[in-house]
């Protein structure tokens, strides 16, 4: 890995998460490519993810995760994107770990599976509660053992530079306040979701999609950008700033939600968006800010074990997992739409790409299944490297110095762009709009 900047490359990445690396590292090392990031490189919200990776088991089990998925997504998922992800799960595992990633195994030396909201068995790997920065940690390794990746970090993308509906690369904002255009024969944006949009949310605060706003400016081909899912389990805080995800694993290994009085009022194990609206009404109904979590039926060593960066968490808010209530509430937590993508990262513009959480080719439908999300963007990251990799001999490298000459500031666009995603999600959804966005930023 190198951190000096060129005029051009192969292959320009825009973030550096989980389908970001994962696309650079299925790419040839002979390419030259960029990495961009706004944050350190460890900065994505898949460093943050919590719970696991879904895989599909045995043959047995995949009418059941196949049916998982759809349920979920409530049937609006596209099912060839379903079968891909089941179908493909075992061959990403298997190249984690060959790049070292440790899941956690059980006594006989066999993985250990757990279960989350709305699967139907135990087909998630783990790696304690910290599974996305075990696998991100394990990518970002590989990255920066290629001298072939240049990585630039507090460095924003401003714009696409397009002509006749085809991309040549981005104009880049770099650390110092410069703006330069950056050319490539490909692009692949995988900048993450809109949390950085929401007071609440589980996301880090510079993910704001750009990418979003910058594909309604050029006329990209957008899909779903209003199913926008909301994590029912976030620890309550009077601090501001990021909201702590309590995965939904803990619920997965008995963990109860209880109202003000102490009564259970849903079964925990019901998909995302159903767990949410049950958790609001009772907070709407006894006029609270929370309800309450409870894992005191798991031992303390058991609970240290499994899950100590949310017990060491809970204690510094001053909640011990093993003994008290947990106050949680719902925040804002992964979009299921964004930028229409077919099942090999293709948008509608030419050289053009997407993945992870910025793309959408509808394996999530309306609602994401738990766990599901790191497997999605490592599936369809290495499928969009495949096809760049053989198609990119025949892809001109075009380097117009013009493009960056109406170029302005990130600063000067920020508020532009969270506005005009807003009013997309408004205009596509007003009632989830006025239910969750009315009070954002």
């Amino acid at each position: 890995m190198n951190n000096k900047l060129e005029q051009a490359y192969d292959a320009i990445v825009v973030g550096t998460g989980a389908a970001g690396l994962f696309t650079a590292c299925c790419l040839p090392p002979d390419m030259r490519i960029l990495m961009v990031t706004k944050d350190d490189v460890e900065n994505s919200d898949s460093y943050l993810a919590q719970g696991g990776i879904c895989v599909l088991k045995g043959e047995q089990d995949y009418e059941s995760y196949f049916e998982d998925t759809m349920r979920a997504g409530r049937y609006e998922n596209n099912r060839e994107s379903v079968r891909i992800m089941i179908r493909s799960s075992n061959e990403i595992i298997k190249e984690l770990i060959s790049l070292g990633v440790d899941f956690d195994k059980e006594p006989d030396g066999k993985l250990s599976f757990t279960r989350e909201g709305a699967h139907s068995t135990f087909r998630i790997l783990h790696h304690k509660d910290v599974t996305g920065r075990e696998i991100t940690s394990k990518l970002i390794s590989q990255i920066r053992n290629r001298p072939n990746v240049t990585v630039l970090e507090h460095a924003v993308m401003t714009d696409l530079i397009e002509a006749g509906n085809c991309c040549h690369g981005i104009i880049l904002e770099l650390p110092s306040g410069q703006t330069v255009p950056v050319f490539s024969k490909v692009t692949v944006l995988a900048t993450g979701g809109i949390g950085g949009l929401f007071e609440s949310s589980t996301n880090f605060r510079h993910i704001t999609g750009d990418s979003f706003a910058l594909a309604l400016k050029h006329g990209i081909e957008l899909e779903n950008i209003n199913y926008i899912q909301i994590h029912p389990t976030t620890l309550y805080s009077r601090k501001k700033g990021r909201r702590f995800l309590i995965s939904e694993s803990v619920r997965g290994e008995g963990a109860v939600l209880l109202n003000p009085e102490g009564e259970r009022f849903v079964d925990e194990l019901l998909p995302r968006d159903v767990v949410t609206d049950a958790i609001k009404k009772e907070m709407e109904k006894y006029q609270s800010k929370y309800v309450y979590l409870s894992l005191t039926h798991m031992p303390e060593d058991e609970i240290k074990f499994r899950f100590p960066n949310i017990y060491e968490r809970c204690l510094e808010e001053g909640y011990d997992l093993s003994h008290d209530m947990i106050p949680v509430t719902p925040a804002q937590h992964y979009l299921m739409g964004g930028i229409k993508a077919d099942t090999e990262g293709r948008t509608s513009m030419s050289n053009l790409f997407a993945v992870g959480e910025t793309a959408c080719n509808g394996v999530h439908g309306a609602n994401r299944l738990a766990s599901n999300s790191l497997l999605e963007s490592l599936v369809f990251a290495k499928r969009a490297a495949g096809v760049i990799s053989d198609s990119l001999d025949q892809i001109p490298l075009i380097t117009d110095r013009r493009a960056a000459d109406a170029a302005v500031s990130y600063k000067q666009q920020q508020a532009e762009f969270s506005r005009i995603i807003l009013n997309e999600i408004k205009r596509r959804d007003g009632q989830f709009y006025d239910k969750w966005c009315n009070n954002e930023n």
